[in-house]
């Protein structure tokens, strides 16, 4: 278990890696970066919140990270990054994180209407930035600019 919640099955699952054959096991220090994202930014969020959460991504080897197209600094490949979703709460979640918790980074991925696709929120050992962002594509390229207030979510 990575954490009350969460099984290591659940943080590491990811349909591309089975439909690739990419081998997406943490290594030991990858393991205890997410075991503390896990008690710092999700249990936390999962006990305020009372239901369960989706998790959409944790861990992405360096392989899937490339596969996915994710970011080549992306923070899910050290394992220090989760992406969650609960549907129509997603403000609120993010709401609950930006005000509530410590972390690095929390995003607000892609709003329409201020409906929320999912949320990112990453948490480092030291040196949380408690940057606030909201992800947009913009030319088909995903843009961050920080939050400000709700207006930056319409």
């Amino acid at each position: 278990m990575i954490s009350k919640h969460i099984t290591v099955k659940e943080a590491t699952q990811s349909a591309t890696a089975t439909r690739l054959k990419i081998d997406n096991t943490p290594s030991a220090e990858v393991l205890a970066n997410m075991k503390l994202v896990a008690e710092k930014c999700f249990e936390p969020l999962r006990e305020w919140y009372g239901k369960p959460i989706t998790i959409n991504s944790f861990y992405r080897s360096p392989a899937l990270n490339k596969a996915v197209k994710g970011a080549k600094n992306s923070d899910h490949v050290k394992g220090m990054a989760i992406d969650l979703d609960a549907g129509s709460d997603n403000k609120k979640l993010f709401d609950y994180i930006r005000e509530n918790l410590d972390f690095d980074q929390v995003i607000a991925e892609f709003p329409v209407n201020g409906i929320l696709s999912w949320i990112h929120v990453s948490f480092k050992k030291d040196g949380n930035r408690k940057d606030v962002l909201v992800a947009r594509k913009i030319n088909n390229k995903t843009v961050y600019i920080s939050y400000k207030n709700e207006k930056d979510l319409i």
